[in-house]
């Protein structure tokens, strides 16, 4: 009998087990239980197609409330439509449903509590019991649109309530439809005056009653109304457990084009909609197929690869005649071609574009083709576009976006207008927005530096990025066949890091117009000189000449020294710029890692620098340290903001053992692996398979690999080789091999090492 149920068991245990899909392992709540003072991530449950032009998201804030969804709290005030990046950002174009029993307008007094234990949230479907209404609410989206489904209680005073919020807004109830319409206005900037959210709402169920309101009080006899907040309200009569169901659409463009968009929804089926949402994900992530993990793993790393294909998003529509279109949000109006937003190259060139070229470069086509339509529709690429150019962060970062594409064979068909677009940002800031084109160029331009001194802030940060920026043209322009003087131009102001590098302290320091260092100098203090981080965080920020770093530091001793030190020295902090300790500070002091911030961008990287000084094993012990340690698959799972997927694909490139330090370069440096293996299928459909089958916790050290069956010595691998297809076997241990990568022949690319 005991034989029997054991048998009986494993079976239903291995059923179970291969009938779960990999989107099943996604928690849409990583990162959602965050607040201003301490960020676990900054997201919010995003139900959404990858890169859909449209989220959506219930809410938890009030009406403009950054933070709109928050894992710690008790009611729902309604389910938005969403396209905020960020809560620091925050929304634009938002409106909202909400099903209440009772006449009930207010997004208070209409707010009912909820349980997470009565809540589903996976990236193609939301459901939820509204305890106060006794009313479960599921959505499921496409890309324009989606399909609700309100399950009522027996009631006379069932009701909708419709919100196309504040600062302007529109709304029509059309009963003989069964329609209600509007658009919204609301925004957090980037947008022209001419910028509206149309959206359309087409029921299931004949309306029992109808209203429309401003400012949560009802206008009598009006089915029609325009003014700072408007809504509708609309009744039905129900009994238990009776459906309405309703399509959503919207458009940026137009009311016809919003019931363009509504036909994605088809005959509106929602069991129909829902399967193909989960179909569509399943296809986007299961392009990479992980084995020989623990559920946490494989539910840690599927959630973070559903961050990495959210952003930028789809801000592009089809028209009548199947042509992409979208509103300029740069100079308004209505415009062939197509547009992604909601990003932030700051963020995001590291890793998150990378990431894209390498699983899905046809969709990073369509993006360098909006960059393009960008620069030609406002004279400048973005560095942070929500939806069109928003003051925020600094360096000239499209530069790398833009020619890690075109180095790979994307975009080509819009690279002269692209390169042209970069040349004209190296000499000139956008005249509205300072963190567009280069703020400082002039100054960068003839003396190699942004002075600490000329009230241009986080001057050494801006530095060091223009200064790679530059590298990334160069590559761009060699490649192009550019004239060799304007090759030679930005190679040399590549070069410019070494002007703010400080030997006395071996950290990056500011310097003044006249060329003396900035006193007094604190290596710990946050801003200032630097963006979101200290001198400790940003001197490695040289990302194509980590040689020309080691040198100036007087060799790979010293360097690798200091590399060590960043997790040695205490987590102590100057936070006098901003007057008093912003998230980011407070996100590193609570890590228990020295000096190291994996919670913002700009030190994500340095993990991966030992290998440039032959000491790999310090890389791979570190990195599996980050990665066991600071991101799980809970509402806490980030150590940060998690920032437009750059701190998950972070995440996803060290799962399969390499990240690239230096995008515009072919190279892919290695860490470790933390499957025992995994299958990645690119888009050509060629595969790389990465075998560990001795790597755990303690097994985190490589010491030796082979690739498609041969030794292979290099501390790095190449894009050109990996697009081919590859078969890569780490042989790992729990001891470091102080022999492997120590050749100089074996480091990555510097350009100091370049003859």
């Amino acid at each position: 009998m005991k034989s029997f149920l054991t048998t009986i068991l494993f079976s239903l245990f291995t059923t179970s087990l291969f009938a779960t899909e990999v989107v099943d392992y996604v928690n849409p709540l990583v990162g959602s239980m965050s607040k201003k003072l301490l960020s676990t991530g900054n997201t919010y449950p995003a139900v959404a197609l990858p890169w859909g032009m449209n989220f959506w998201t219930p809410q938890t804030g009030e009406m403009g409330d950054g933070w709109t969804y928050v894992y710690t709290a008790d009611k729902i005030r309604g389910f938005k439509q969403t396209h905020q990046p960020s809560p620091w950002i925050n929304d634009y174009g938002q409106f909202s449903l909400m099903p209440v029993i009772g006449y009930k307008i207010g997004q208070e007094e209409r707010a009912s509590w909820f349980s997470h234990k009565a809540e589903v949230a996976t990236p193609y479907y939301y459901s939820v019991y509204l305890a106060d209404h006794d009313i479960t609410t599921e959505l499921t989206p496409t890309e324009r649109s989606a399909a609700f489904r309100f399950t009522f209680p027996e009631s006379d005073s069932s009701y909708i309530v419709i919100d196309a919020f504040d600062n302007g807004s529109y709304i029509e109830v059309i009963p003989e439809k069964n329609t209600v319409i509007g658009y919204t206005t609301k925004n957090s900037g980037g947008v022209t005056p001419d910028f509206k959210n149309y959206f359309v709402i087409e029921f299931d169920t004949p309306f029992a009653s109808s209203d429309v309101w401003s400012d949560s009080k009802v206008v009598p006899g009006e089915k029609e109304l325009e003014a700072n907040h408007v809504g509708a309200i609309i009744g039905f009569k129900t009994r238990r457990g009776q459906t309405v169901q309703a399509k959503v659409s919207s458009s940026f463009i137009s009311f016809d084009q919003a019931w363009l968009n509504l036909k994605e929804l088809g005959d509106g089926n929602f069991e129909r909609i829902k399967k193909s949402g989960r179909d569509r994900w399943n296809d986007i992530l299961s392009r990479i197929q992980v084995e020989g993990g623990s559920t946490d793993q494989y539910r840690t790393f599927y959630s973070c690869f559903y961050r990495s294909v959210l952003f930028p998003r789809k801000f592009y529509e089809i028209n009548a005649q199947g042509e992409p279109v979208h509103y300029s949000p740069y100079e308004g109006g209505v415009k062939k071609g197509f547009l992604y937003t909601d990003t932030g190259f700051w963020d995001t060139f590291r890793a998150l574009f990378p990431f894209l070229n390498l699983m899905y470069p046809s969709v990073n086509e369509e993006i360098q083709a909006g960059l393009a339509n960008a620069y030609k529709e406002s004279g400048f690429l973005p560095e942070w576009a929500s939806p069109g150019h928003r003051f925020c962060m600094v360096g000239n970062n499209s530069a790398s976006v833009v020619a890690d594409a075109f180095l790979k064979g994307i975009g080509v068909e819009y690279s002269e207008t692209l390169y042209d677009a970069l040349l004209a940002a190296t000499d000139k800031v956008h005249p509205d927005v300072p963190s567009t084109g280069r703020w400082g160029a002039d100054y960068y331009n003839k003396l190699g530096y942004v002075p600490y001194d000329v009230k241009i802030p986080e001057n050494v940060a801006r530095t060091l990025e223009y200064a790679y920026d530059d590298w990334c043209i160069m590559q761009m322009a060699k490649k192009l066949g550019r004239p060799e003087k304007e090759i030679e131009l930005f190679r040399n102001r590549s070069l410019n890091y070494k002007n703010v590098f400080d030997k006395s302290h071996n950290l990056m320091r500011g310097k003044n117009q006249d060329g003396s260092f900035q006193t007094p100098f604190n290596p710990y203090k946050w801003g200032d000189a630097f963006t979101e981080g200290n001198s400790w965080h940003y001197t490695w920020s040289v990302f194509h000449d980590v040689q020309g770093l080691i040198d100036l530091m007087g060799g790979k001793k010293t360097f690798v020294q200091m590399l060590d030190s960043v997790f040695v020295v205490p987590p102590i902090y100057d936070d006098s710029y901003y007057g008093f300790c912003i998230h980011e500070i407070k996100e590193m002091q609570i890590m228990n890692m020295g000096n190291y911030a994996h919670g913002n961008q700009p030190i994500q990287h340095m993990l991966y620098l030992y290998n440039y000084a032959g000491e790999p094993w310090k890389a791979q012990y570190w990195i599996r340290e980050v990665m066991d340690r600071m991101y799980t698959a809970a509402p806490d799972g980030y150590c940060g903001d998690e920032d437009n997927g750059q701190t998950s694909a972070w995440y996803v490139f060290s799962a399969m053992g390499f990240y690239p330090v230096c995008p515009g370069t072919d190279q892919y440096v290695i860490g470790t692996p933390l499957f025992k293996k995994m299958t990645v299928t690119l888009e050509n459909g060629k595969k790389i398979v990465l075998n560990a089958p001795d790597v755990t916790k303690e097994n985190r050290y490589i010491k030796r690999i082979k690739l498609n069956g041969k030794e292979y010595t290099p501390t790095w691998f190449s894009y050109s080789r990996l697009k081919q297809g590859a078969v890569i076997d780490y042989e790992m241990s729990n001891v470091p091999n102080k022999k492997r990568g120590i050749d100089k022949k074996d480091f990555p690319y510097s350009l100091s090492n370049e003859k």
